[in-house]
């Protein structure tokens, strides 16, 4: 099987005479060979920042934006090569895109840019302490405050915030369990239950028509007029039983330290 010809690396003069020509007649064809020679290497950089993560794709985006604005803004009469230019140029890219777009949400730009900071100076004196650093060491050696530094690692925890629609485990079905899934909410179910229990604790100071006349108005929801044709009363007598009761049970319950909002029908 025939293996895919690779391009011919061409040599530093034919690199600048492309440079060159682009610069000066906007060449567009001149671009394009400078942009697919140097793609691959914009690929290895763009790499050693993404692992190969979901943004990806986008890091190489910006990476080959850095690799057009480097083509226009070099200048061969420096003496170094384009490649010296180029990899500064496409690095400072993606760390900008990493500090300004990838954070789950607003955060001060000198947030950003000591947090920044703070992970390259834990892993240098890490290595030199063989533990890991102290806050006021990383501190002493960032010259800022032990606050400052404290406030950027919390702000840290916002880069990259994680949708909670993302799959964290399986389930004993083989269904995916989202984090979504395990974030707790709020049930009213267990508010009422308690409510009612602490009713149920006071009844005993009604009588049983008392609790007959409850048990139908706020339970059954009947009218006070339907309540009466039950029992076999006036609708006025249902009312003044019905405030009778509710105010044994206002005083019941004030006496137990309980305030659950009894009310009127």
């Amino acid at each position: 099987m025939t293996q895919p010809s690779q391009p011919m690396k061409k040599s530093k003069e034919e690199i600048n005479a492309l440079i060159k020509d682009f610069q000066l007649s906007e060449n567009m064809a001149a671009q394009a060979i400078l942009v697919d020679h140097y793609t691959p290497l914009v690929g290895s950089l763009v790499m050693k920042y993404s692992k190969g993560g979901s943004f990806h794709e986008d890091l190489m985006q910006i990476g080959i934006i850095g690799l057009l604005g480097a083509i226009r803004r070099y200048d061969p009469e420096l003496g170094s090569t384009f490649e010296t230019f180029l990899i500064p140029t496409v690095i400072g890219e993606i760390k900008r895109y990493l500090r300004d777009k990838t954070w789950g949400v607003h955060v001060p730009r000198r947030v950003k840019e000591l947090w920044t900071k703070i992970k390259t100076v834990v892993d240098e004196l890490t290595n030199q302490y063989q533990r890991s650093p102290k806050v006021h060491e990383i501190a002493d050696h960032l010259g800022v405050s032990e606050e400052e530094i404290l406030e950027a690692m919390e702000m840290g925890k916002s880069y990259q915030a994680v949708s909670v629609d993302r799959s964290i485990e399986t389930g004993s079905d083989g269904s995916p369990v989202t984090i979504l899934d395990t974030i707790g909410s709020h049930e009213d179910g267990y508010e009422k239950v308690e409510k009612r229990l602490w009713l149920e604790s006071v009844l005993h100071v009604l009588s049983e028509r008392e609790v007959e006349i409850l048990r139908c108005t706020f339970v059954e929801h009947k009218s006070q007029k339907e309540t009466g044709e039950y029992l076999g009363i006036s609708q006025m007598h249902v009312s003044r039983l019905q405030k009778k009761a509710i105010q044994k049970l206002r005083e019941a319950l004030s006496k137990d330290g309980t305030n659950i909002g009894v009310t009127n029908a």
